[in-house]
């Protein structure tokens, strides 16, 4: 059981602490997209990374269609693997739509975990009557159209998008390559499920602290969509960066790690 979730979800341990910190990356990434941050918190914590199932070096025959078509499933094999680990009190990073994520899960699970920090986090990113997600239906659809016909375009136009660090183009570059080694089907699918979900109810079910990062530009997920989340979760706290882009921890690591050590401590 042990041995299929490491291999499922390319599970990686680091750290000599007696804590545990399990951090997993947003749509179209892997683990190596924290390497700024895990130096910072290995004394303190056993570090998990993982790949989502159909990304990174993940198992991509593990990726069943129905099981994924809603994050649930994605939520199922955290706790997994927080039980194949004998994990307690986790706290959990989730960058974008894995904020979403390690909500579901938590909701699930409430006794495994005791921190939850979302970088980024959406619950929701199309407009409706009265919440704005930042995009329109429309928006969505184009994207997804976009996506479907021409993935590498697409995904050399959001990498931009996404990181706004135009003086530090080798950043873009990074994201870019990242989507682009991951299956085409599965990263659809998965773009579906991300861009499309609606998570908004979800979020007054979580009891557990949590902590909302927020760059204070950011094309995906704005400041507003952030408070959002923070106004429904009940026991959690905000801090805006002064970063810009949806990655403030690869974009701006220091600013991200002092954030989170201000929280946890």
């Amino acid at each position: 059981m042990l041995e299929h979730i490491i291999r499922k979800n390319n599970v990686t341990v680091q750290g000599t602490g007696n804590r545990a910190m399990l951090l997993v990356h947003g749509y179209g990434c892997d683990q190596n997209m924290w390497r700024y941050i895990t130096p910072h918190f290995k004394k303190q914590y056993k570090i998990i990374l993982i790949d989502l199932v159909g990304s990174g070096k993940s198992d991509t025959n593990a990726y069943d269609y129905n099981k994924y078509s809603s994050l649930e499933g994605y939520a199922d094999d955290i706790i997994d693997i927080c039980d194949a680990l004998n994990l307690k009190n986790v706290c959990f990073v989730g960058h974008s739509v894995s904020a979403m994520i390690g909500t579901l899960a938590a909701i699930k699970r409430p006794s495994l975990f005791e921190k939850l920090i979302m970088i980024g986090p959406s619950a929701r990113y199309i407009n409706d009557a009265n919440y704005t997600g930042g995009f329109s239906q429309k928006d969505i659809d184009e994207l997804l159209e976009t996506l479907e016909s021409n993935y590498l375009g697409w995904s050399s136009e959001m990498a931009s998008v996404i990181m706004n660090n135009p003086e530090r183009p080798e950043l873009a570059l990074e994201l870019e390559a990242s989507f682009c080694q991951n299956n085409l089907e599965i990263a659809k699918h998965f773009a579906s499920v991300t861009f499309l979900g609606d998570n908004r109810s979800d979020l007054k079910k979580l009891t557990i602290d949590a902590l909302i990062i927020q760059s204070k530009i950011d094309a995906i997920a704005s400041i507003e969509v952030g408070k959002f989340v923070h106004e429904n979760v009940q026991n959690s706290s905000f801090i805006t960066l002064e970063t810009t882009g949806h990655c403030p921890h690869l974009s701006a690591p220091d600013e991200t790690v002092k954030a989170m050590k201000q929280y946890l401590r």
